[in-house]
């Protein structure tokens, strides 16, 4: 079996056997795996290569592009600003961001639609590059001047990109900070945690580039629904752009985020333990449980699958049952990465790795690796 680095508390020796196994089997070529419980690091645990050529090692300071988990620090921005009663979660966007207003948009869109995936903006109507979404001003400009794909708040639609657009955009009106900013200087931060929203370059020796994955089956691509197509292909969803300084420097709020498994668990530590880790308090009791309201429960106009979103976060669900708990949410990113954080138990689970899956928000590895903690948290 792989050797497994770190540090792993006895009781979940079950979650390094089931990680060293993925990395055996060439599921994982490198990935790293952390779980909070009490705000405490019970598991902190890596291993394999960073490199698909198996020659560099995954080590304790690797990081990686996180995908779509991204969103969830982008989301804990919004809920903390909503707390600090800066930001009205109910209020029209239009009103923090006049612009926005336009099409018909003004009044009807709020600020939920944004954190539930109902805003009907799941993708640019105009032209884009990938270079373009490196451009701040164009991709936020365009979304305010675009009309709604369908009526907003009355279905979900997996916002793949824009929804790091929107809500940073709102932050930043509400701010004067750009989102990378303020989570840098009010989040990763003050915690201590490793994770970046737009990467400075001095910090790209330590990236392991992710691995595309398997291209898209051709009867999963004749199933997609228009509103996919338009979402997933203007630009084209791709990995590769994700070896470049553009995006890598680039503040790309739901998709380029770059972490491991330990600055993730350490940072939604906050989500699972009232607000407050390690001395530091980033929300109050009450601000945390915002994310457990539901926004959207139904098919998924982008994804064509059940999902329940709460307020950033997804909820679990007979269709996504991730976590038994009733006081629970997650996310993950495009290749396998996750994040589940577990109110009821204290208790935050994250896997991230360089090889990437054809699932867009996890796969099996990951949901292998969380059945691991809760056995663990049952015994």
């Amino acid at each position: 079996m792989p050797e497994i680095q770190g540090s792993c508390d006895e009781r979940f020796k079950g979650v390094g056997d089931v990680l060293a196994a993925n990395l055996e089997r060439g599921a994982d070529v490198g990935a790293s795996v952390a779980v909070t419980v009490d705000g405490e690091l019970v598991v902190d645990i890596w291993g394999g290569y960073a490199d698909q050529d198996h020659s560099v090692p995954w080590e304790r300071d690797t990081i990686t592009n996180v995908w779509s988990t991204t969103k969830t620090m982008t989301a804990l921005c919004a809920l903390m600003l909503a707390d600090q009663g800066e930001l009205d979660l109910n209020r029209a966007v239009s009103d923090y961001w006049p612009e926005f207003g336009a099409e018909g948009k003004r009044n009807v869109v709020l600020v939920r639609h944004l954190l539930g995936h109902t805003a009907g903006l799941s993708g640019w109507s105009a032209p884009m590059t990938v270079e373009d979404l490196y451009d701040w001003g164009k991709a936020t400009s365009l979304l305010a001047a675009q009309e709604p794909w369908w009526e907003p708040g009355t279905a979900p639609g997996y916002h793949a990109i824009t929804q790091g657009y929107l809500v940073g955009e709102v932050i930043r009106r509400v701010t004067g900070q750009t989102v990378g900013t303020f989570f840098r200087e009010q989040v990763a931060g003050p915690l201590g945690a490793d994770f970046h929203i737009g990467l400075d370059p001095g910090d790209f020796g330590r990236v392991a580039n992710v691995i595309p994955p398997p291209p898209m089956r051709e009867e999963a691509m004749a199933a997609a629904s228009d509103i996919a197509i338009r979402t997933f292909t203007n630009p084209p969803l791709a990995a590769e752009p994700a070896w470049t300084e553009g995006w890598r420097r680039a503040e790309i709020p739901a998709a380029n985020g770059h972490g491991n498994a330990r600055s993730v668990a350490t940072i939604q530590a906050v989500m699972a333990n009232g607000g407050e880790v390690g001395g530091t308090r980033l929300l109050s009791a009450a601000g945390v449980e915002r994310v457990l309201e539901e926004q959207a429960n139904g098919t998924d106009l982008v994804m064509g699958i059940p999902i329940r979103y709460g307020m950033g976060f997804g909820l679990p669900s007979p269709d996504l049952p991730i976590s038994p708990s009733e006081r629970a949410c997650f996310w993950g990113g495009w290749g396998g990465s996750v994040i589940l954080v577990d109110m009821d138990n204290h208790m935050t689970f994250a896997y991230m790795m360089n090889r990437m899956g054809d699932g867009l928000v996890g796969d099996d590895r990951g949901f292998a690796l969380a059945i691991a903690v809760y056995q663990a948290l049952e015994s």
